[in-house]
């Protein structure tokens, strides 16, 4: 008899391995794959997914925060007018806190632009904005002159860089690794419901069935009766 050769017996068990079991495959339900397939889709549909959403209702409110901040500081110097004016109008990098409130809006704009309505599945669009952030504000802490105008000067900056690195960690540590754990889980889903459907195929229909008509009891002998006498000979 011939032997199969010791590399093709290897790469056979390889292959049987890599690839899920009859008993596997047989275990599935079709109805529960179905299911997590149908779920997926409707998500895609929907949309967004929700740990997105959630990345984007935090980027949200990282610029509201700031926001409010600002105006609290603006109120605190004596009057949101004037110290707006003063701010803006007569813009002072050593002094003023409207380039930190524009960061904000900066990182506010780029980020929804790219996960909201690009839906991008990358880093590097906040890896952009953190960077730009965080070169900005370290720039701005040592040379300007805000530790000598009080908590203000303390509190905005850390605020902008810590809320800027959140952003960061969350989508790349939550986001990203939760959305490709989710498509794989599709992949795998759907690639197991086309097994199932290979080694499970469908119930024939009832066209695909023949039966005979069923004959009347008692015909077939009559019949077969007056057969017999129409084939005797005449005398």
């Amino acid at each position: 008899m011939n032997r199969v050769p010791a590399d093709a017996e290897n790469a056979h068990s390889s292959s049987v391995e890599s690839c899920p079991s009859l008993r596997d495959v047989h275990s599935i339900n079709p109805t529960q794959l179905m299911a997590r397939i149908e779920s997926y889709e409707g998500r895609e549909k929907k949309g967004i997914s929700d740990v997105r959403r959630t990345f984007c209702l935090f980027v949200t409110f990282d610029l509201l925060f700031i926001t409010l901040l600002w105006i609290i500081e603006l109120n605190v110097k004596g009057g949101i007018e004037t110290t707006l004016e003063k701010e803006v109008l007569h813009y002072n990098y050593s002094s003023s806190y409207f380039d930190i409130f524009l960061l904000a809006v900066f990182r506010f704009k780029v980020l929804i632009l790219a996960y909201a309505m690009c839906r991008l599945r990358h880093w590097w669009a906040i890896a952009f904005t953190t960077a730009v952030t965080s070169a900005f504000l370290l720039a701005k802490v040592i040379i300007s002159q805000l530790f000598s105008q009080g908590a203000f000067g303390y509190v905005l900056p850390i605020i902008s860089f810590i809320l800027a690195w959140i952003e960061t960690w969350f989508l790349d540590f939550k986001v990203l690794p939760q959305e490709a754990e989710e498509e794989n889980r599709f992949l795998i889903a759907q690639d197991a419901s086309e097994r199932a459907a290979l080694l499970h195929p469908g119930v024939l229909s009832d066209g695909q069935f023949y039966s005979p008509p069923e004959s009347v009891a008692g015909s077939s002998d009559e019949e077969s009766e007056e057969k017999q006498d129409s084939e005797k000979p005449i005398v």
